[in-house]
């Protein structure tokens, strides 16, 4: 898989990770104020499905959508990109970038020395 989403595409898998199956309209009533027209939802999820990223079941008259990208597949894949793409493939560079520019407290450092290990 090495297909990127566009934001408004991971939006709506962001959702539907969480929700693991759910039709457009219980989409719709998780994503924030404004909420977006029906048609627009509609049309992001079938080219999710087009990407392969979700699939649907019949449900009733409608159907009911659910991801077969799984979230961590997608967030390493994600992250090996901006490790490739910004820190010429060095995660040691990455983090060093990170700890610099975003005061990283000492617990969180700790916490990923200990994830790392």
């Amino acid at each position: 898989m090495s297909k990127q989403l566009t934001k408004a595409e991971e939006q709506i898998m962001q959702i539907l990770w969480q929700l693991e199956l759910a039709s457009v309209k219980e989409v719709i009533e998780i994503l924030p104020n404004p909420k977006p027209a029906y048609n627009t939802v509609s049309t992001i999820i079938r080219i999710l499905e087009t990407k392969q990223f979700v699939a649907h079941q019949q449900h009733g008259k409608g159907y009911k959508y659910y991801p077969i990208v799984k979230k961590e597949t997608y967030s390493n894949q994600s992250l090996n990109k901006l490790v490739n793409n910004y820190f010429n493939g060095s995660f040691k560079s990455m983090v060093s970038f990170f700890v610099k520019n975003n005061d990283v407290d000492l617990k969180d450092m700790e916490r990923i020395l200990n994830e790392l290990k």
